[in-house]
């Protein structure tokens, strides 16, 4: 099964991949992509697979923006970016830190204190001069995030960047931030909530977490970055090298930049559809569009079944939001 006519001219030489990842990653252990080419290049659909029709299409905006506009001014050849931890075992932070050469500032996934605390100890005992940020994805409630956010205090003192998304409320992240010594940064408030008021989050946040296909594309995303009025990092979303050229274009569209960016993520994955992957060399990645290279593609290729799960994904978000305001998809024409 293929996409029909009207979408097969449109996702050019699309091709569904499933890659594994090398270690679990908030669960995920294999990553599936659809990735196709446009008159400007090569682009990426990915949204993970338990996102309604909603927030897939929003993605589905960024992946089209990306194979048919061409990229903006970029500001930057390089991106300077952070290492990223999963959740592991102590023993084990040595050897993913060494995916990443030269990165200075270090993102960690965590839980709670307890559980998460000794693999901060590891990346210190290693890296002692390290930033780090934690990442909780805004699991935490108010209580807990007081709680954990004083043992780490107590334990480590002064070595945190910065807290992205302690909690999921934005009351609780109101009251959080009146109450400890460390900046926290967003990233669900913001790509949960894309209709909402944004400059509400000033006052409650002091760093904007925006991500390429989340947003819908680098124009949303400069039109939500202006919104915001935050300083800003670019993270990816667990993309291909494909997906992360854009996030490193959108990165580099910035005119400021001051905090190293989460687009190191190929790292974390155990193959790509490009031969010259996006990795970070002395903590920077060059900003660089990749093409699909076929003999990847067929390494990888995703079985015939995930092949019309991701086809009828795609027709069905066309049906529901692209296909009556075509006329405003400039980029085709």
């Amino acid at each position: 099964m293929t996409l029909n006519p009207e979408l097969r001219d449109i996702f050019q030489d699309a091709q569904v991949v499933a890659i594994p990842t090398r270690t679990s990653f908030r669960g995920i252990t294999v990553r599936e992509a659809v990735v196709f080419r446009g008159s400007e290049g090569w682009s990426e659909f990915s949204p993970f697979v338990e996102y309604d029709a909603q927030e897939a299409g929003v993605w589905l905006q960024a992946a089209i923006e990306g194979a048919y506009n061409p990229w903006p001014k970029l500001h930057r050849e390089n991106i300077a970016v952070n290492a990223t931890i999963p959740r592991v075992a102590p023993d084990e932070v040595a050897s993913i830190l060494a995916r990443f050469p030269g990165c200075t500032t270090i993102k960690m996934k965590v839980n709670d204190f307890a559980s998460d605390a000794d693999r901060v100890e590891a990346v210190l005992d290693l890296y002692p001069d390290a930033k780090i940020r934690l990442d909780v994805n805004g699991s935490w409630t108010f209580e807990e995030a007081m709680l954990y956010l004083y043992d780490y205090n107590l334990r480590f003192g002064n070595v945190f960047e910065y807290i992205e998304q302690p909690c999921d409320s934005l009351t609780d992240l109101a009251k959080l931030k009146k109450e400890i010594p460390f900046a926290i940064a967003v990233d669900e408030s913001i790509r949960k909530n894309l209709t909402g008021d944004m400059q509400e989050l000033k006052s409650i946040a002091d760093v904007a977490v925006i991500k390429w296909a989340p947003s819908g594309g680098i124009s949303a995303a400069h039109k939500l970055i202006a919104e915001i009025d935050l300083p800003v990092v670019i993270s990816s979303a667990l993309e291909t090298s494909i997906g992360i050229s854009h996030n490193l274009a959108l990165a580099a569209s910035l005119p400021e930049l001051p905090y190293a960016c989460g687009l190191g993520t190929i790292a974390l994955l155990g193959g790509d559809v490009v031969e010259n992957s996006l990795l970070p060399v002395d903590g920077q990645i060059s900003v660089r569009s990749e093409a699909v290279a076929s003999s990847l593609v067929e390494k990888y290729r995703a079985s015939s079944e995930r092949e019309i799960w991701w086809h009828n994904r795609i027709e069905g978000i066309w049906d529901e939001t692209f296909a009556a305001n075509i006329d405003e998809l400039g980029w085709l024409k």
